[in-house]
């Protein structure tokens, strides 16, 4: 999980309030519990208890702070307005507030406060006045003035791709499709003019302008066939002749809306999940139906484990929206991640029958069911979502692979096989691939040459995963060439020290060759983690603990298994 660098600075600012003064005034119980939710990310909980402990020290700068910090974290704005309102009044800087109230100002239409504010230094960040102000300029009818501060944003070190942006999204604002699109075309390369919306505001930009087919052309070069419904419904909007809206910006709100989530898109990679948070949820607040914001707020707070807020924001986004069903496997996800498995199976099992036609519906329930063990419902979502493509293409090796799992799990191997083949062939040098079925052909005692040189290859290709170096030790041993095997087997327990196939692995090939009493104490070891949480696998602990008691050249023969072979002399 990304490092929580607003939840640390706010454990550094709650913690200056001093313990005794807190007590003395009654509230240690709630700030401590309020302290104690911010640290784990419970905003609900927090804003209650910093509520409480405003209530007995309604001037504490910190609890101020918090609170505002609590009720933006969860989207309420109109309740951290007011503490907002505040924190400012006292004279106290703080960037939260700052943002609650230019988010206010904007919502309120006072852009003459929004410029007054970014120019007596109470605004949020360079990057963000520079831009908001700009929008506030456009705001005041002050285009030729927010356009000459869009171009001094972009003359500013590394900012110059977030300023043309918004420089183009304003000209298209006030009709200015032609000044737009030059922009996006002088500037296609630029980090936000290939995301998905800048696409999309470029594609309606050269559809105003009447060049539709440049506009199907982009479509097709961004993002090939395979569509989602938005972007179905517009090329084909496109390929009737019509000319789209410019929907991507209505105004200078918009604008502004735009800005704290170009922003909070940059940092989703790079801060942590609870800062960025901060600037989607503005985003949210000043454009409601900004359908992206609200994905992002609602995938920020799933990486925050909070499973709940995190269903909450998917379900805002309504059934008529083309982002419906990623917010429903978004929900979906948040869903099983929560433990809630049986309603994520409902969630995606009613997306089927609505978005029956994206194979990513059926190929997400195709692995639910597979983590689940449904196996059979697992082949038969993989069957559907197989069954829209015309042929097999290069991106489809993962669907064969997955049901091919599931086939080898029912035991039907020839399903298997002609699976793992498939995806072999579309993606012939894929690791996983490569090493699940020499490790099943291992199991099946059959091809073994041809096993080994597949994990051979999976090894060349991932030479620091557990898995595949624990394979390639095991197919080793299965040839009799124990000597060659122990490496692998210890390099493989090095790399997953808790497993309990390895080690059960690795006590096999060390009895192999003649050391028996560290096989033992692997076995030992294999046991011990059969029911650990980090465990991998499958592994039959009664066979363990016979090896254990007789030994494993009788456990073979009691399994009707061949015997060791004699690979050398010292055998």
């Amino acid at each position: 999980m990304r490092n929580r660098i607003l939840g640390l600075a706010l454990c550094v600012a709650v913690g200056a309030v001093a313990a005794p003064s807190a007590q003395a005034q009654g509230i240690a119980g709630a700030y401590l519990a309020a302290r104690q939710a911010g640290m784990t990310a419970d905003y609900q909980a927090a804003s209650e208890y910093y509520t409480r402990a405003l209530a007995r020290d309604p001037g504490n700068p910190q609890l101020l702070e918090a609170a505002t910090l609590s009720q933006l974290s969860l989207g309420q704005l109109s309740r951290a307005i007011p503490i907002a309102r505040k924190i400012e009044a006292d004279g106290l800087r703080s960037q939260v507030a700052q943002m609650v109230l230019m988010a206010d100002e904007v919502a309120s239409g006072k852009y003459a406060a929004v410029l007054e504010r970014i120019l007596s230094d109470h605004g949020v960040g360079p990057l963000v006045d520079g831009l908001a102000g700009a929008w506030a300029q456009m705001g005041q009818g002050d285009v030729s003035g927010a356009l000459e501060s869009f171009d001094t944003v972009a003359n500013e070190r590394g900012l110059s791709g977030f300023a043309l942006y918004h420089k183009a999204l304003a000209l298209a604002t006030v009709g200015d499709f032609e000044g737009a699109e030059a922009i996006f075309a002088e500037n296609a390369g630029g980090p936000l003019q290939m995301t998905r919306r800048g696409a999309i505001a470029r594609i309606e930009m050269l559809s105003q302008l009447e060049r539709g087919d440049e506009a199907i052309a982009l479509v097709d070069a961004l993002f090939g066939s395979e569509l989602d419904p938005g972007l179905r419904a517009l090329r084909a909007s496109l390929a009737g002749g019509k000319t789209l809206p410019f929907t991507m910006m209505r105004g200078p709100q918009d604008g502004v809306a735009e800005v704290f989530y170009s922003v909070a898109a940059a940092l989703n990679s790079e801060a942590g999940a609870d800062y960025t948070l901060l600037y989607a949820r503005v985003a949210e607040y000043l454009r409601p139906d900004h359908t992206d914001a609200v994905l992002l707020s609602a995938s920020l707070l799933d990486d925050l484990e909070r499973f709940d807020l995190a269903v909450e924001a998917y379900q805002r986004v309504p059934s008529d929206s083309a982002a419906f069903h990623a917010a429903e496997l978004g929900r979906a996800e948040a869903l099983r991640r929560s433990d809630r498995v049986d309603e994520a199976v409902t969630v995606l099992e009613s997306l089927a029958k609505t978005h029956g036609d994206l194979p990513v519906v059926h190929v997400t329930l195709g692995d639910l069911m597979r983590q689940l063990k449904r196996y059979d419902a697992a082949v038969g979502a993989y069957d559907r979502a197989l069954g829209l493509y015309e042929k097999p293409e290069n991106e489809q090796w993962f669907i064969y692979y997955a049901r091919a799992i599931s086939h080898e799990r029912l035991n039907e191997w020839p399903a298997a096989e002609a699976d793992f083949r498939m995806a072999l062939e579309l993606n012939p040098d894929q690791p996983q691939v490569l090493n699940y079925l020499g490790y099943s052909m291992v199991e099946q005692k059959v091809k073994l040459d041809e096993a080994l040189a597949m994990i051979e290859r999976a090894a060349a290709g991932n030479p620091d995963s557990g898995y595949i170096i624990d394979s390639l030790g095991w197919v080793l041993y299965r040839l009799g060439r124990y000597d060659e095997a122990v490496g692998h087997m210890e390099r493989a327990a090095e790399l997953m020290p808790v497993d309990p196939v390895v080690n059960d692995h690795l006590g096999d090939v060390l009895w192999a060759v003649g050391r028996k009493r560290e096989a033992e104490f692997q076995w030992r070891r294999a046991l011990s983690f059969v029911d650990d949480e980090n465990a991998s696998g499958e592994v039959d602990p009664d066979r363990i603990r016979a090896k254990l008691e007789i030994g494993l050249d009788a456990v073979l023969v009691q399994y009707g298994e061949p015997p060791l072979k004699v690979a050398d002399d010292r055998n």
